[in-house]
């Protein structure tokens, strides 16, 4: 939703003035976790419904919290603990002894419990999508890491694991190991271990058990099959993010300790700063205090709460303003759409209209046949009122009313509220909204919709959508697809497949191919929606060659649908349609495919859309992600597309990637995902809703270049005999869109040099490098023999035999505008010796249990949204995840 500069201000300081005579209890309700007197609350943990009912999970949860306060708090040097918890039973688990949820749901939880599906899905690991410092989106365990005590002995403890994942979750920090790079040469020449701190001991092994470090050591650094064993007993402190699973290791690493010349995520992402810098810098510290004394902070609470019946409430706006642009013919189609295929069986429905008063238009109805559904289908206003009033908090009472019509509150309940009017009384009624346990969805229509509606799905944990008076958009069905029950039971929900509309001419035709992939395929429905008169003439394809026509579909003339669902589980393939504008003037036609999953023994592929802030001012950029996943695993190389709708201007379309471009940098997995011979064949169509967001202070007439290139993250640097060759994804001239001007790349000797002041490390000549469309791969080479005979100062220590340089990049658009310094990529100009400077505390006695760096987890990051998964056993293979920005 865009909206004035002035408007928008105003409105924000409306609603901070009135939350601050709100009770702290009451602002939790929708906020997510808070930090309060030092204390975290608001932590919801949800457990997934596929994941059996066993009753030692939930005291093993809590053991898992209560040790990570602790270690948290120590950690933190008594900062922050965790005071209150609340954990989300699945509905599906018999025992009755929990609280009924108010406005918890699965798809709010920071914590998620989820059985892996495959053989590398059992690692604790975070969706980590931003950048240094920016909060991830959620942790995720399976059961088997919550039950199965014997995989302590490779994660360390449960509450320790909880402390490193919670770093990753909250403050925006990385892993401070690779798996891909265990070793690197330092500046005095030496082999060393990728590791933070550098104290932590243990000795060098090959295949056959412990051996001299020389005999590891070849022209690439080291020979396959020998890693780094560590010592059991240790004397280091740190590092949390490297290995918690050490029993010494109590803290973060900080600048006296910190590795910055070790190749791991957290020195490339974080510019060489320390996890405790980063930590340190966050809001929660800015806003807290160490506590005072010696006492340690209570143990955290635990609430258990669990969904009853599924209630769903839709609160319509039926004022005069609905009369334009078509606005209750799209509420009319996407509500039909909604009642007959979105919600699901066993709901209680109920209907609300209003103006500048609520009248109740359905009390709650269960949903068990079709019938049910048709029914109240028929209780959908039909027509306008003469009323140019609306009052958003009349709507809302008569929505609160029915959803309490069941057990006499509205806890845990949905209103999705479609409104195109402006209330400058919206705050008289914030208090009863946050207090009802209700969520809030909120649909707004046109630019005279009201600005404050968005804060109602904010206070509650809502989603908020946008839908511009323009006869060729979607998107109001798109809106009522993507609200789901909340439950996170994927196989049990409506995955949008399609979404198309058009402006068709006299005697043209809308015509597309939407895949059906072979997870999918159960209660699959093809929709089509008109504007004037009758339907056009519709023709649909099977992948057998199969057809339907306008007379196979259901009609309803009122509605102006035209609706067909196919019987039992519809054939996987490409599915051909053509809508015929058989009318004498332009008509706007559009499709909706919508399908459940065709099995419970595999998840289908999902897609997820969301922005990183709900509202930015120009010209900060809108960062726009898409997470693309079958069940755990993310799906690599898909095509990613993004339309953006405003009221006044053309749709925008983008390409998103994952190929390393923006603010993360994406890894190639080691493992691909699985794909089925048809899938590899046709592919898959999904369609997803990312919501609204607004831009201030945007210019009028043609904006000014104040938009720069985006960081590089993925630099590499190769040795290929007397000659570096490095290699990154290139930017655009606009962050990641377009094509940059050229590149600024320097080298020093010094690590700190170059990443202290880079304007005087040495630049390296690039007359003949053009930048290549973002997302491109880019490869230069060149031969740094003068710069390493040359005058520049040696750092202390280092040989003149060692030749080891340090290179990173700046990128400049048309306008002068320079990028942030990338990452720094590091390359060794020289062949080691037989014989090498060995660790200085790295030939100690290998002493109890050691744990094989070889089998650390790593990060990937793939599509469209972003995630690192992290992992923290040592011993089992990495997980891959991704992330895609726009």
């Amino acid at each position: 939703m865009t909206h004035g500069d002035k408007a928008g201000t105003v409105c924000c300081l409306k609603i901070a003035t009135l939350l601050v005579a709100l009770s702290p209890e009451l602002l939790f309700l929708g906020a997510g976790v808070q930090l309060r007197d030092n204390g975290y609350d608001g932590l919801l943990i949800a457990i997934n419904p596929q994941v059996s009912e066993d009753q030692n999970l939930i005291p093993n949860i809590k053991e898992m919290v209560t040790e990570a306060s602790f270690y948290l708090f120590n950690a933190t040097k008594r900062r922050v603990f965790f005071r209150n918890i609340k954990i989300l039973i699945p509905a599906t688990w018999k025992a009755n002894n929990y609280s009924k949820v108010k406005q918890e749901s699965y798809e709010k939880a920071n914590v998620i419990v989820a059985a892996s599906s495959g053989a590398h899905g059992g690692d604790p690991y975070t969706l980590q999508y931003r950048g240094c410092g920016k909060e991830g989106k959620h942790i995720y365990f399976t059961p088997d890491f919550l039950l199965n005590d014997d995989l302590t002995a490779g994660y360390g403890s449960r509450g320790r694991v909880f402390v490193h994942e919670w770093a990753h979750l909250r403050w925006g920090v990385f892993d401070e190991y690779n798996h891909e790079k265990p070793f690197y040469i330092n500046g005095q020449n030496q082999i060393k271990v990728t590791r933070c701190s550098s104290d932590i001991t243990g000795i060098f092994a090959c295949e056959k058990g412990p051996c001299p470090q020389e005999n590891c050591i070849t022209s690439e650094l080291f020979q396959g099959g020998c890693m780094f064993l560590y010592n059991s007993t240790q004397n280091a402190t740190a590092s949390i993010m490297f290995m918690q699973s050490l029993s010494s290791v109590v803290e973060f690493c900080n600048a006296s300790t910190h590795n910055q010349e070790a190749p791991n995520r957290q020195n490339q992402m974080c510019s060489l700063r320390s996890t405790w810098d980063v930590i340190s810098d966050s809001t929660d510290f800015h806003h807290s205090s160490p506590m005072n004394g010696t006492e340690l902070p209570p143990p955290p609470t635990f609430s258990l709460v669990q969904a009853g019946d599924k209630v769903v409430c839709l609160v319509l706006d039926v004022s005069s303003k609905m009369a334009e642009a078509d606005r209750l013919l799209r509420l009319q189609q996407a509500a039909e759409l909604y009642l007959m295929q979105i919600v699901e069986s066993h709901t209680f429905v109920g209907i609300v209209g209003f103006n500048s008063k609520g009248e109740i238009r359905a009390q709650l109805h269960q949903i068990n046949s079709d019938d049910d559904r048709k029914l109240l289908v028929s209780h959908l206003p039909a027509t306008v009122s003469a009323d140019p009033e609306t009052s958003i908090c009349s709507g809302l009472k008569r929505g609160f009313e029915v959803a309490e019509k069941l057990n006499g509150k509205a806890y845990g309940s949905v209103l999705i509220l479609v409104t195109s009017g402006h209330d400058e009384h919206i705050s008289n009624c914030l208090l009863t909204v946050l207090s009802s346990g209700s969520t809030i969805h909120t649909i707004a229509l046109g630019a005279s919709a009201d600005k404050n509606l968005e804060e109602l799905s904010h206070l509650t944990g809502g989603l908020k959508f946008f839908v511009p008076d323009k006869s060729t958009s979607n998107s109001m069905i798109d809106a009522f697809s993507r609200i789901s029950s909340g439950t996170g039971d994927i196989f049990q929900q409506c995955i949008q497949l399609e979404s198309m509309g058009e402006n068709v001419k006299p005697h043209h035709q809308l015509k597309s191919t939407v895949t059906v992939d072979n997870s999918m395929g159960n209660d699959t429905t093809f929709l089509v929606t008109w504007q004037t008169s009758g339907p056009p003439d519709i023709e649909l394809f099977e992948p057998n060659g199969r057809k339907y026509y306008t007379h196979n579909f259901t009609i309803n003339q009122a509605l102006k649908t035209a609706r067909l669902w196919i019987p039992g589980t519809a054939q996987p393939g490409p599915w051909t349609y053509a809508l015929n504008n058989t009318h004498h003037s332009l008509q706007s036609l559009k499709v909706t495919v919508t399908s459940r999953a065709s099995h419970s023994a595999e998840p289908p592929a999902t897609v997820e859309a969301f922005v990183e802030k709900d509202s930015t001012s120009f010209p900060h950029p809108v960062m726009i992600y898409a997470n693309v996943r079958k069940g755990f695993y993310p799906i690599l190389n898909a095509t990613v597309t993004a339309s953006i709708e405003s009221e006044t201007e053309e749709p925008v379309t983008l390409k998103l990637l994952d190929d390393g471009a923006g603010n993360i940098q994406m890894n190639v997995p080691r493992k691909s995902l699985g794909r089925s011979e048809e899938e590899q064949k046709w592919g898959f169509s999904r369609t997803s809703s990312g919501g609204s967001f607004s831009v201030l202070g945007v210019p009028t007439g043609p904006h000014p270049d104040v938009l720069p290139p985006c960081r590089i993250l993925d630099l590499e640097a190769v040795q290929v005999e007397e000659e570096v060759t490095l290699s990154w994804t290139a930017p655009g001239e606009d962050f990641d869109q377009g094509q940059a001007n050229s590149y600024e790349i320097r080298m020093s000797k010094s690590l700190q040099n170059i990443q202290d002041d880079f304007n005087n490390a040495i630049l390296v000549n690039t007359s003949k490098l053009n930048p290549q469309p973002a997302g491109t791969k880019e490869i230069f080479t060149f031969s740094p023999k003068l710069f390493i005979n040359g005058p520049e100062h040696q750092p202390d220590g280092e040989t003149q035999e060692s030749h080891r340089i340090y290179v990173a990049i700046r990128t400049i658009d048309k306008s002068s505008l320079k990028s942030a310094v990338s990452n720094i990529a590091q390359a060794s100009l020289f062949i080691l010796p037989n014989s090498a400077p060995v660790l200085a505390r790295d030939d100690l006695i290998l002493k109890g249990v050691l744990i094989a760096m070889g089998l650390t987890g790593i990060i990937c990051l793939t599509i469209v949204v972003t995630h690192c998964i992290l992992n923290k056993k040592r011993r089992a293979d990495r997980k891959e995840n991704g992330i895609e920005l726009l």
